[in-house]
């Protein structure tokens, strides 16, 4: 292969989050700071790739505060997905389409930014390319709020969740406390993470000097027993005229039944990759509490709120996405392919962290949980040793940039096909 610098292609795939683009932003500025010729941006990851939709970036972001804009917007600037690679042995045509499309774009370096399953296509694309002798180098950049990635301290997008999550906890508690209701009352908020509880743990930053936090902190990490969970709400009604709980949209049984699926309609949806929505969970708490308690019960679900929420994102978090965003793009034109890039922390106070590569087998299809030592041993709140770990995450504020009083946002009118 020539030494001359060729192109680049990005995708984003999986969940948004308030980070997401910040990363592009940083593969993007990168890439034209290295000298690539085009930047494509695949629109909606690999699945559109395969329907041969993708841009060429400069045509979209083309100034200094474009990409301002860029770094504020949430969602998927290019759109995901979740589209599930087969086994190269199950279906070598598809994978010789997709190279047969990268080679067409005299593409260099293949940047996708996601969480698990993104990793997981980061491993597969790399693995043919291995077998094929290609020389097109495949980095995955990290991005989930979920936090789950194994071999990363942290992933870009969770600071800025971890802020929305500790901010509206703290809001719905005060507004708990304006109106004092005749048998006291029962909130259950219910937050993002199917195995992993790093969001619901998020909960806790709402405790302060002028808050008391929520009530009590349900992991999906620890079985749910729904009958404990009816004694401790009566114990804190007893106490207090209002309580607020956090709780997993994962927590289960025993079992392994999600709490989710105890209620009525709960069948619901299953992507590619054969994950369940959930949702619910604290719908059925709540009648459950109101059937045996007979108080007055709300239920709150943060749904897509907490990946969305730009206008509360964390600065350190826009930054660090940023900063991998460019990592991954330098770790690719450096030679390095089949990796990761991320996050090893140097400090808490002060905080500090740097970059690293991995390989991605080591991370694809594996998930990184809340240890145990940060779960109290009656599993029903975090440890010091978890707020000491997620605060340096949500540190400082990234303004939006307001246009006749809403945040403006960049944006594509329409998708191109370019073949």
């Amino acid at each position: 292969m020539s030494n001359e610098k060729r192109n680049v292609i990005v995708g984003q795939s999986g969940g948004p989050t308030a980070a997401i683009n910040s990363s592009l932003a940083g593969v993007y500025r990168t890439a034209r700071d290295r000298g690539y010729k085009k930047v494509y941006g695949m629109e909606h990851g690999i699945q559109g790739l395969l329907e041969g939709r993708y841009i060429d970036l400069s045509e979209h972001i083309q100034t200094g505060l474009d990409e301002e804009l860029l770094k504020r917007t949430p969602s998927a600037y290019l759109g995901t997905c979740r589209f599930k690679l087969p086994e190269i042995r199950d279906n070598q045509e598809l994978y010789d389409k997709i190279f047969a499309k990268l080679d067409e774009l005299e593409i260099d370096c293949f940047i996708y930014i996601g969480g698990n399953d993104s990793m997981d296509t980061i491993k597969k694309l790399y693995d043919y390319s291995i077998l094929n002798g290609s020389n097109i180098r495949f980095v995955g950049c990290p991005k989930t709020i979920d936090n789950d990635l194994a071999h990363t301290d942290h992933t870009p997008g969770y600071g800025s969740a971890a802020k929305y999550i500790g901010t509206s906890i703290k809001e719905i508690i005060r507004d708990s406390w304006a109106l004092e209701v005749e048998k006291g009352q029962v909130i259950v908020v219910e937050i993002m993470g199917r195995n992993a509880g790093w969001l619901t743990g998020a909960a806790v930053l709402a405790k302060g000097e002028d808050c008391g936090g929520p009530d009590a902190i349900y992991l999906p990490e620890l079985p749910f027993d729904v009958n404990d969970f009816i004694a401790k709400c009566k114990n804190l009604l007893s106490k207090k005229r209002s309580v607020v709980i956090a709780v997993s949209e994962g927590i289960h049984t025993a079992d392994g039944k999600y709490i989710s699926e105890l209620g009525e309609g709960s069948e619901g949806y299953v992507d590619a990759f054969g994950h369940k929505q959930l949702t619910g969970t604290a719908r059925y708490l709540c009648s459950v509490i109101a059937s045996e308690i007979g108080c007055k019960t709300r239920a709150i679900e943060f749904s897509t709120l907490q990946r969305a929420a730009s206008h509360s994102a964390s600065r350190v978090d826009i930054l660090e996405a940023y900063e991998i965003g460019g990592a991954a793009l330098k770790a690719a034109d450096e030679g390095d392919s089949g990796k990761m890039v991320v996050f090893t922390r140097l400090s808490d106070d002060p905080y500090q962290c740097g970059t690293e590569v991995k390989d991605v087998h080591k991370i694809a299809n594996d998930e990184r949980m809340v240890p145990r030592e940060w779960i109290t041993e009656d599993g029903t709140y975090v440890t010091d040793e978890f707020v000491t770990y997620v605060r340096p995450l949500i540190q400082g504020d990234v303004n939006p940039i307001m246009v006749d009083g809403i945040p403006r946002h960049l944006y594509k009118t329409g998708y191109q096909h370019m073949g």
